[in-house]
């Protein structure tokens, strides 16, 4: 199936990083404001969600879903349990991180909803890249410049890394004390990461 790419209003200035993560072949979901980057990223949407309070309904030949504007979802979390709900299993969300934090961190929440459901989901801003680490284990490449690990849901033990300049075994991070930050991976080889018990924020700089 398709990976789902669902794009949001939050600033971008490299498009070239972005652009250089997307495949010909992705299904895009611009959310409101993010029809602004269809043309840094060359792409067309697939489907438009929003309610359109900060951008004007484009009125395309596009199927187009119309929000309340008074509403609990963002345009961005309805659009990821749409397309939940279509079956998609990969997720990349764009524009989602930005200068309103209170949006940033709603939009990292998704993140964690998908990964509930069991779904492949990342995100991309102009400096890095984000997704969790739960079930499974988390590989990181040596062409990252750093790489950090956050606890954002209250319980992470049994936490793992290898082959990095900091290493950990069998550990344990904190809301409270967030030690895992800014780590490098072992030059010519490949970082691994994983927890047993809870998740994980990993966030990997380009």
């Amino acid at each position: 199936m398709r990976r789902c790419v669902i794009i949001g209003g939050a600033g971008i200035e490299r498009y070239d990083i972005v652009r250089a993560r997307l495949r010909d072949d992705d299904y895009f979901v611009f959310c409101d404001s993010g029809l602004r980057h269809a043309e840094g990223l060359g792409a067309s949407p697939d489907l438009i969600v929003g309610d359109f309070d900060s951008h004007e309904n484009p009125h395309m030949d596009v199927e187009t879903i119309v929000l309340p504007r008074e509403k609990d979802d963002t345009d961005t979390f309805f659009a990821a349990k749409e397309m939940l709900s279509h079956g998609f299993e990969e997720f990349l969300l764009v524009g989602v991180i930005g200068a309103r934090l209170d949006h940033t961190l709603a939009n990292l929440s998704i993140l964690l909803m998908l990964d509930t459901a069991g779904k492949s989901a990342k995100a991309v801003d102009d400096y890095s890249e984000m997704e969790i680490v739960s079930s499974g284990p988390a590989f990181i490449e040596d062409t990252y410049s750093f790489f950090s690990l956050l606890n954002i849901t209250g319980e992470a033990e049994g936490v793992t890394i290898e082959n990095a300049k900091y290493p950990l075994e069998n550990a344990a991070i904190e809301c409270d004390y967030q030690y895992a930050v800014s780590n490098e991976v072992t030059p010519g080889v490949t970082a691994k990461v994983s927890v047993a018990k809870g998740r994980l924020l990993l966030i990997k700089v380009i």
